[in-house]
């Protein structure tokens, strides 16, 4: 199959339109992605971002882009209310449970990634730590003050925003005004040390009784959470790098801020393209621990939970969030769910037919129209579903041409065959379910078969139908065909 570049187009938040992607060096993509902060389960609308920039990182890789994938975990400096003032949100967590931060860093770590394995997420190339770049970030506080657009005061340390902004757009990113902000900001008590109150922290004073705290310039304190990101994504990408992408609502303050930290500090814009996924509501109302509105991955799989009807095997879950583009608004409800397990059933045996077509002298459709019609979804900005509709006029074809009404050559079915499993397992990562207990089961079902096989031999109709029937009951489906049966 030929891979190609140059017909790739994303939605720049920056710009607000499509534009062409041109990665900064030929052939190779620096991608920065905003990872959790580590101080509770892993929640749906975090996965969604994260598997849509998996997507992202599958199809750059696909296209034969090298990719250099980051994804950073924060296990320090994001404070209650993404404020500048408060307590840390692991600390609170570790003062609650009576546990050291980092032990409650590792167990929400270790959930994070088990959550994202089951959804067949490819870890990144590097997921650098917070408090393991300490130095780095220090390092990028003391080069923000040397240009000017940074002050210290009682050993924490401000980003002079009006100072930043008489050289360069703050707000840019988000669309605001920084007269709209300022009228609408006011002082607050505690916070009398900043010189203005859109300033946010680069570095903060601890207290006694703060639980995580290093030596720095200013004396024992701990980084703001917007210098985190700056630091490691520049250590690894470099001072510009191509993507940078999160959910909408770290859009501001957050990247704001990375924006205002990478162009003070170099003066160059840090991102070139920057992606922002939209949020995920459950039966149409936003997703909300403090309302009950709200369900855990596990949950989701298991079943446990008062939202849906049944359980959901994690791959019928992410083929669901492909149901809509990543910068759309996607609702959960049980329905949705049930619709697409049905519809994640039929591509996943339309793959498994692909083994079993027989080769005709020619095709009665152009199969490499409908492999371009894939690469077209994709290279409009990562559309996901359209990809999935191309993919089911596919899907039409195939049972088309296992049913001998459609034909296929030899040469088209090898196409169709290698761009399915391309775009199917490697771009969106779909893959069987829960294969291992189907690996396991097998040789148990092959049994069974044999046994209703017999009974159907001596025309003992009862005994096969009490088997087809049982088995069925149990969710597993039996075909009878001309060569034999099959199960599913």
């Amino acid at each position: 199959m030929s891979l190609r570049k140059g017909n790739l187009n994303v939605y720049n938040t920056l710009s607000g339109k499509k534009e062409i992607f041109e990665p900064l060096n030929e052939g190779l993509v620096g991608l920065y992605v905003c990872g959790p902060t580590v101080y509770s389960n892993v929640h749906l609308g975090n996965c969604r971002s994260f598997i849509s920039f998996d997507v992202v990182a599958r199809y750059l890789r696909f296209i034969d882009y090298k990719v250099r994938y980051v994804r950073n975990i924060t296990d320090v400096g994001h404070l209650v209310d993404d404020a500048d003032q408060g307590e840390d949100k692991i600390s609170k967590k570790a003062r609650l449970e009576q546990l050291e931060p980092m032990e409650i860093v590792q167990e929400y770590t270790v959930d994070f990634h088990k959550v994202l394995e089951q959804f067949n997420n490819i870890p990144p190339n590097i997921e650098p730590t917070a408090t393991g770049h300490i130095i780095e970030q220090i390092e990028l506080v003391l080069k923000i003050i040397d240009k000017g657009f940074a002050y210290e005061a009682n050993g924490s340390v401000y980003f002079d925003v009006e100072k930043y902004n008489e050289t360069h757009p703050y707000g840019e990113l988000s669309g605001r005004k920084i007269e709209d902000l300022i009228s609408n900001t006011r002082t607050l008590d505690g916070q009398t040390e900043k010189r203005a109150p859109l300033d946010f922290a680069l570095w903060k004073n601890a207290s006694d009784e703060h639980l995580m705290k290093w030596p720095s310039p200013w004396g024992l304190g701990f980084p703001g959470w917007h210098v985190e990101c700056s630091a490691m994504s520049s250590k690894y990408l470099g001072e510009q790098f191509d993507i940078h992408g999160g959910g909408m609502d770290l859009k501001f303050p957050h990247h704001e801020c990375e924006i205002a930290q990478g162009t003070s500090a170099s003066g160059l814009s840090p991102v070139k393209y920057w992606l922002h996924g939209n949020m995920l509501t459950l039966d149409g109302k936003k997703m909300s621990k403090s309302t009950g509105n709200s369900i855990l991955p596990e949950e989701l799989f298991s079943g446990d939970n008062t939202f849906m009807e049944k359980a959901f095997d994690p791959m019928v879950v992410r083929f669901f969030m492909m149901q809509a583009h990543y910068r759309s608004t996607l609702d959960f409800t049980s329905e949705a769910l049930v619709a697409a397990e049905k519809g994640y059933n039929k591509l996943m045996e339309a793959v498994s037919l692909l083994e079993k077509l027989e080769a005709s002298a020619e095709s009665s459709l152009d199969v490499n129209e409908l492999i371009n019609s894939f690469y077209a979804a994709m290279d409009d900005d990562f559309n996901a579903p359209i990809l999935v509709a191309n993919l089911f006029e596919a899907v039409k074809f195939i049972n088309s041409v296992n049913d001998k009404k459609a034909t296929i050559s030899k040469m088209d079915l090898a196409s169709l065959t290698e761009a399915m499993l391309g775009f199917v397992q490697g771009v969106l990562g779909i893959k069987n379910a829960d294969s291992g207990a189907d690996n396991k089961l097998a040789p148990v079902m092959d049994l069974v078969l044999d046994l209703r096989q017999e009974a159907r031999a001596n025309k003992d109709w009862g005994t096969s139908d009490k088997i087809r029937d049982g088995l069925a009951a149990a969710g597993i489906v039996v075909k009878d065909e001309k060569d034999g049966s099959s199960w599913k």
